[in-house]
């Protein structure tokens, strides 16, 4: 078998078998595949995709090719939650304790940003002294104890995505259906929890820039995991506007717990909860309705907070910052954003709010770059909001005293004031199971 006769076969539009995409795969590992024939067959697939057949054999040998985590050692039902990336999705630190606290088990391994999507552990790691990195006992008598615990991604989970993923981000080949699915996909299941739930953001500031192309990778995704023995639902969700007003790792981590306290921001309280009743539903604790209830509860008795403050004094931080948000880091400067005239704002791009946030200091550029937890920034309005000349915007919060010019310039370039309030859109666009595409 050679790599050749596959690309071939593949720049052709004809379908790869299972032995193959084996074949492929094993070989691009161990290094026996060179970069430039795997840069052809990515760039092969882009262009004429593949079967439903096919992407789910790419993504198990995907899975495969590291650790298959056992989670057997967890009491209970495990449900994982994977999104596909947006500006200010802060959601796994509220819906991991909701869950947590209504009797789910989340044993979730998460990621660092790159680029303009903020990352789960560089959030948690705002937090002094929570450890992202846990041995698989400490991990697995956290969830038994906590319901819940959050790490970093395991250093040999789904490796071949990850040379893989490496490979797209420089073939101009990230955005095929086939290939975001099988790389989602195969870390959810090398991760091993018994059922999935998929946030598949749709919009300006995802990957996913329509409704249709999210709704095609919501149900390739479902059916990779069903077809895995997984049970798994998505749910999209508007990335048009960025969720929640904070964005930046500290600032991030303030507004998750104000939406435990009941408190934070309607949209992100609004879609964390429809998140959290959909994780209580495929853990058998009801139908959805009945898990929404329960979802709710837990924010007004308190037992989701509780939740989160425990697990992190498990994992070695200092719960005290969640009650007393003074004793984050703070940034040396900052700076306001005002309204130059009367309006409404018609447009916000949020993958240029998501760029800002990089700009000062909050993100990476590249995997090198040192995170600054207390940069970001706090919008005061958003999408539909109406504003008068002066009003605040946006603050912007840094320790690079330079960056805040930037950053203003690619807001003004970012968000339009029109004088016509703009039409309203949903937070949830639609709901996929396996066979099903409810839209709202």
């Amino acid at each position: 078998m050679r790599m050749y006769d596959l690309i071939t076969k593949k720049k052709h539009g004809e379908v790869l078998t299972d032995e193959e995409i084996q074949f492929m795969i094993d070989g691009y590992v161990k290094g026996e595949i060179p970069d430039y024939q795997m840069s052809s067959m990515l760039m092969a697939i882009w262009f004429n995709g593949m079967t439903d057949h096919e992407i789910t054999q790419l993504t198990m040998v995907m899975a495969k090719s590291g650790d298959m985590i056992d989670l057997s050692a967890i009491e209970g039902r495990k449900v994982d939650k994977h999104s596909t990336g947006g500006v200010g999705d802060k959601t796994t630190l509220i819906v991991g304790p909701i869950v947590a606290a209504c009797g789910g088990k989340v044993a979730k391994m998460s990621g660092r940003g790159l680029g303009h999507t903020g990352g789960t552990v560089d959030k948690l790691e705002s937090i002094p002294g929570y450890k992202t990195a846990l041995d698989r006992k400490e991990f697995f008598d956290t969830v038994n104890k906590c319901g819940i615990s959050l790490i970093g991604q395991s250093g040999n989970l789904a490796p071949a995505d990850k040379k893989l993923y490496a490979l797209r981000d420089v073939t101009a080949t990230v955005d095929c259906i086939p290939l975001i699915a099988s790389s989602i996909m195969s870390k959810k299941l090398a991760a091993g929890s018994d059922c999935i739930l998929l946030d598949v953001k749709t919009g300006s500031g995802a990957f996913m820039k329509t409704l249709d192309d999210s709704i095609k990778l919501a149900q390739t995704m479902v059916a990779i995991g069903e077809g895995a023995g997984r049970r798994t639902v998505a749910l999209i969700t508007d990335m048009d506007t960025p969720l929640g007003l904070g964005i930046g790792n500290s600032l991030e981590v303030i507004e998750s717990m104000d939406v435990l306290k009941g408190h934070g921001p309607a949209d992100l309280t609004e879609v964390s909860l429809q998140l959290a009743a959909n994780m209580l539903y495929l853990v058998g604790k009801g139908d959805p309705d009945e898990c929404r209830k329960l979802a709710e509860k837990s924010i007004e008795d308190g037992s989701a907070f509780e939740t989160f403050c425990t697990m992190v004094k498990e994992q070695g931080g200092d719960d005290s910052v969640l009650r007393d948000y003074s004793k984050f880091a703070q940034a040396p400067f900052k700076a306001e954003i005002k309204a130059e005239e009367d309006g409404f704002i018609t447009k916000m791009n949020a993958e240029a709010i998501g760029e800002m946030s990089v700009i000062l200091g909050a993100g990476r550029e590249t995997k090198e770059s040192d995170i600054d937890f207390s940069a970001g920034l706090m919008l005061h309005k958003k999408y539909g909001d109406a504003v008068k000349k002066g009003d605040v915007l946006v603050t912007l919060y840094t320790s690079k005293e330079a960056a805040l010019k930037g950053a203003e310039d690619l807001y003004r370039k970012s968000v339009v004031i029109g004088a016509d309030a703009p039409e309203k859109k949903p937070l949830v666009y639609a709901r996929v199971e396996k066979d099903l595409v409810e839209k709202y």
